[in-house]
């Protein structure tokens, strides 16, 4: 059998941990090369012989002791003996992807649970070879980042999912604003994930959270996402959930030539209604004890109720954020957006609303007290010279 002159491993990439040599007959003599961030270890019946940093070495029974023991190997001369080498790469590299399953969270701003998953990247370092090479690579070749992420999967996605619910739940952060907190939620799961990779002989380098979204891959995530979509568009365009589902009934009225006419298609938008008396009429009465929220028609003149009446709100939800706070505020403790009250129900509205989001009412750019009836006190348009509720000469 040939002896084995010169033993050495150059990895291509970072990516590889660790990689046996491979082949094992070797001799006191053989040279061995190590490489900068590199460890080798060799093995032979079960048992570490010895560990070589960085450097040129020559095999012999000075720095390779226990071969005397384990094969009677006496000193000088080129004598044969079985081993494994193994190569540890001990750099650090940090481009090892890592995701989760979903996970079920109760958001604290819609109050609904959401569908959750975390996507990010972290970086190991090899610190103690020996345990490493004893816990986790056994008769296997070498040793990957993705051999090591698939390994370990399991655990890492238990860890990961309890601790993202826990700082969000602690923290009360919600997915709208759980973005400007990715550093801190890293932080916090990092030190568990520290002690979790130093049993295996890492050290954790870094670790990174870089997305926490819906789970779109789901048929209730992609509900849901549409839902928040929907929700945005009609608070930036100024309409109700109740109006865009009169407008796509009635747009369908009128593409299909249904029966039901131009008549029916007004109602249904809207058209008649308030003090008309024929939308009074059609118009069927709400429940008792329940919102009932005003507005006005393009002419300026209240709809659904009656002169001077308002709704009076304690409190009020952000049309930034979505979160509650109180209606004496100016802005919003959360997230610090001015309040846009409507003149009619109070509704916080988007600047560039035109319509309020929930009753309709119309909205102007300027300040609401500056554009009311003297009289009556309730809004009135820019231009007119009588207050189309009390019939007040306007200033």
């Amino acid at each position: 059998m040939a002896f084995i002159d010169m033993v050495e491993w150059s990895p291509q990439n970072n990516a590889e941990f660790a990689h046996r040599f491979p082949q094992s007959n070797l001799s006191t003599g053989t040279q061995l090369i190590v490489h900068e961030s590199q460890e080798a270890v060799f093995f032979s019946k079960g048992q570490i012989l010895g560990k070589f940093g960085p450097g040129s070495h020559t095999l012999s029974t000075q720095n390779l002791p226990l071969l005397r023991n384990l094969f009677g190997i006496p000193f000088g001369g080129r004598n044969p003996f079985m081993a494994e080498v193994w190569f540890v790469n001990k750099t650090a590299p940090l481009n090892i992807d890592w995701t989760t399953t979903t996970m079920r969270f109760m958001d604290p701003d819609y109050g609904q649970m959401l569908p959750l998953i975390a996507k990010g990247r972290y970086g190991l370092k090899v610190t103690d070879a020996e345990r490493f090479l004893v816990k986790l690579v056994g008769t296997m070749q070498s040793f990957t980042a993705k051999e090591l992420t698939d390994h370990f999967k399991g655990a890492m996605i238990a860890k990961t999912n309890s601790s993202i619910i826990a700082f969000m739940n602690a923290n009360r952060v919600g997915i709208n604003s759980i973005a400007m907190h990715l550093d801190d939620l890293s932080k916090f799961i990092k030190q568990p994930m520290s002690e979790f990779w130093e049993e295996y002989g890492f050290n954790l380098e870094g670790f990174y959270i870089t997305e926490v979204n819906l789970d779109t891959s789901t048929q209730e995530g992609r509900k849901i996402s549409e839902a928040m979509s929907d929700r945005s568009a009609q608070a930036i365009a100024g309409y109700t959930w109740q109006q865009k589902q009169s407008f796509d009934v009635a747009g369908n009225a009128v593409n299909s030539g249904s029966s039901m006419g131009i008549l029916g298609v007004a109602m249904m938008t809207g058209a008649f209604s308030g003090n008309n008396t024929m939308g009074g009429a059609m118009m069927q009465t709400p429940p008792q004890n329940q919102y009932q929220f005003y507005g006005q028609n393009q002419a300026g003149q209240n709809f659904g109720a009656a002169p001077n009446q308002r709704i009076v709100r304690k409190e009020i939800f952000c049309s930034n954020c979505s979160k509650k706070f109180s209606a004496d505020s100016a802005f919003c403790p959360h997230c610090g957006n001015k309040y846009n009250p409507c003149p009619m129900c109070g509704a916080d509205n988007s600047p560039k609303s035109t319509r309020c989001v929930t009753c309709g009412s119309v909205l102007t750019t300027n300040n609401v007290s500056d554009n009311v009836c003297s009289k009556c006190h309730n809004p009135v348009q820019f231009g007119v010279k009588f207050c189309p509720i009390c019939g007040n000469k306007l200033q």
